[in-house]
């Protein structure tokens, strides 16, 4: 089993208590360091290393947003998720575009936390309809088309899928393959086009033109 080294970022002390309780109750996660400011995080990550960083977004000093975007420059390797009260896309999107691979709201359920969690570590996590959308509206349909893409028709395909929101179950299910397969099929496409996550994968497909509101990005089939 792996161990996941983590980084915890919140200047509320009960959030931080809360925090560690839901991750306690899973043993490949091993918090290494709890921190309540930007720049602490900044300087944690330098020593300690972590795998993962629960990043607060709003923090007096340094917020999580600029910390995000030092920490993803130094340390590209680190996944952030950012954790909020606020459900509000603005700032979310924001940190992801900074580098940060997904959101927490503090008022989920400790077992969505642990779930959720888990699926970044895997790189599992979608993106949320409402995310696709404003990455749709923030980078518009590429005039260059599909030139000079070096990806095979089926991992164009999910590459579409994975831009409509869907899991890694989701889109074996709707391909008849299985999820190994799958999870196999995006290693081959993150590495052909040098990024990172699920998050970078939907800006190159909207920039690229493979998908669009026309060809059904926001429509899962049932």
């Amino acid at each position: 089993m792996s161990i996941y080294r983590v980084l915890v970022v919140d200047d509320s002390p009960q959030a931080r208590e809360a925090i560690g309780n839901i991750l306690a109750e899973e043993p490949s996660f091993e918090i290494v360091g709890v921190v309540a400011s930007g720049e602490e995080a900044v300087a944690c990550t330098e020593t300690l290393m972590p795998d993962l960083i629960l990043m607060d977004i709003q923090m007096h000093g340094m917020g999580g947003l600029e910390a995000t975007r030092v920490i993803k420059l130094q340390y590209p390797y680190v996944k952030i998720v950012m954790i909020t009260v606020s459900d509000d896309v603005t700032h979310l999107f924001e940190a992801l575009k900074q580098g940060a691979q997904g959101y927490l709201l503090k008022n989920l359920s400790p077992s969505t936390w642990l779930e959720y969690l888990q699926a970044i570590m895997s790189d599992e996590a979608p993106l949320s309809r409402e995310l696709a959308f404003r990455i749709l509206k923030e980078f518009p349909v590429s005039l260059a088309g599909e030139e000079h893409i070096p990806l095979t028709v089926r991992e164009r395909e999910i590459l579409k899928w994975v831009a409509s929101g869907m899991t890694n179950k989701e889109i074996a299910l709707e391909l008849a393959i299985s999820d190994q397969t799958v999870k196999n099929h995006l290693k081959n496409i993150l590495q052909k086009l040098h990024l990172e996550n699920r998050v970078q994968l939907t800006r190159y497909a909207m920039e690229k033109g493979l998908v669009s509101r026309k060809n059904g990005l926001f429509q899962k089939r049932k």
